[in-house]
């Protein structure tokens, strides 16, 4: 008898139904996911993505797909290196938009494609990850069986639409190398509208390769040198949403352990007086964020120096403290100039288990281990709901309604309308 595939046996794996730990674990995501887009509308990359016509779910999830990431606020898990909110969110809240469906729908749907992108996520291996970008590759995995799964399909019918989505998987780190590239955007777009065109399609009996993963020329052999497999088809019973991590701060997330180092060691520190800080990080954080000199608003969010200048002079981060006004600050650029960033070799062995970093103000130090809004290092409700508020509030979007729903969402008291959470949604996006 011929032996299941991979995304077949992931397929019946995601089938059992997740439970009311999962779905309000997924109502957080989605009220962070939502925030996070709106917030992002008032970018330029937003008012490009919101000319074009749009349709149908397919048209909804590219749209939406490009607002959550483009703040740098979006939530990660970080053993799977990616994104899941922007993707996976956007998928199932453009298909719910156009299906008669309840609240219980719409998250397991966000719980199942949470899942299956994360699993492959942590399965593509370091190699995979130093060229692509693992949001756009892995998204449309998720996003296709959160469509399927809001469309109700058997898992032979998921296995297809994983299949498919999986034959468009793309997006390359390139683009982070070209400040006024606005193609991660493009990833988180077209991996969630690849997901819902599969889930359609497999709708109506389209079918796809279901070796797409483990075949002789399937992702794998394709893009993966250092993949391993068995992780997509791990039986850990636990759904993987548990394990994402939310981001307070609005910088890339390997700079976020630097800046919870730097807040904890403010306290007391003259900034203006201030003669060496040094930064002792893992590798990846020095590959993505050593940026001494940043000239735009992206190369701010993806600068340690920065962003550790920023906590240490200013407090708490926000998004003003990373706008063009913040890069030409000359007090900021004064401080960055006095920081120095270095590999710390035992935090690059326990990364990505662990995000940490260690600052050095002058003779006093602080060391992370993980940053805050990891499992480890959980954010909290109010603290979640202080963040979705500042965004809504701080970026000029109509967001009253919106704000509503999120807080319901938080609160997890009353059920929230799918069609009626789309209708705030797009609200706020005008």
């Amino acid at each position: 008898m011929k032996r299941a595939s991979i995304l077949e046996r992931l397929a019946q794996l995601l089938s059992r139904p997740p439970g009311p730990e999962e779905r309000a674990r997924a109502a957080w995501h989605l009220a962070d996911w939502l925030a996070c887009a709106a917030a992002g509308r008032a970018e330029p990359v937003g008012s490009v993505l919101a000319m074009r016509p749009r349709s149908g779910a397919s048209d909804d999830a590219f749209y939406w797909g490009g607002l959550g990431n483009v703040l740098e606020m979006d939530d990660v898990d970080k053993r799977a290196l990616l994104h899941p909110g922007p993707v996976i969110c956007a998928a199932a809240l453009s298909m719910g938009k156009h299906k008669l469906i309840g609240q219980a729908e719409l998250l397991d749907a966000i719980v199942r494609g949470y899942d299956a992108t994360i699993r492959l996520g942590r399965a593509v291996g370091p190699q995979h990850y130093r060229f692509f970008h693992n949001t756009g590759t892995c998204g449309p995995i998720g996003a296709a069986v959160a469509g399927s799964a809001i469309l109700g399909h058997k898992p032979e019918r998921t296995a297809h639409a994983m299949a498919l989505a999986m034959s468009q998987a793309s997006g390359l780190w390139q683009t982070r190398h070209e400040p006024r590239s606005m193609g991660k955007q493009l990833h988180t777009s077209h991996a969630a509208r690849a997901g819902i065109d599969s889930a359609l399609l497999a709708e109506d009996g389209f079918k796809g390769p279901v070796t797409i993963l483990e075949g002789e020329q399937g992702f794998f052999a394709a893009t993966c040198g250092s993949a391993d497999p068995n992780a997509v088809l791990d039986d850990n019973p636990r759904w993987r949403i548990h394990d994402v991590s939310f981001k307070p701060w609005p910088a890339c997330r390997h700079a976020h352990a630097a800046i919870d180092a730097a807040l904890a060691i403010r306290e007391g520190v003259d900034p203006s007086t201030v003669e060496s800080v040094v930064v002792e990080t893992y590798r990846d954080a020095l590959v993505f964020c050593d940026r001494p000199e940043p000239k735009t608003v992206i190369e701010a969010k993806f600068s340690l120096q920065h962003a550790v200048a920023v906590a240490l002079l200013n407090g708490e981060p926000t998004l003003d403290d990373f706008s063009d006004k913040a890069v030409q600050d000359e007090t900021l650029a004064r401080l960055r100039e006095k920081i120095l960033v270095r590999q710390d070799e035992e935090l690059t062995a326990t990364y990505p288990n662990r995000f940490g970093a260690r600052v050095m103000v002058d003779d006093r130090e602080v060391f992370i281990a993980d940053a805050l809004g990891d499992p480890e290092n959980p954010i909290q409700r109010d603290q979640l709901h202080a963040k979705i508020r500042m965004l809504l509030e701080t970026r000029g979007t109509k967001s009253e309604a919106l704000k509503q729903q999120c807080s319901r969402l938080l609160r997890n008291s009353e059920p929230v309308d799918p069609e009626k959470l789309a209708v705030a949604f797009e609200e706020a996006l005008r």
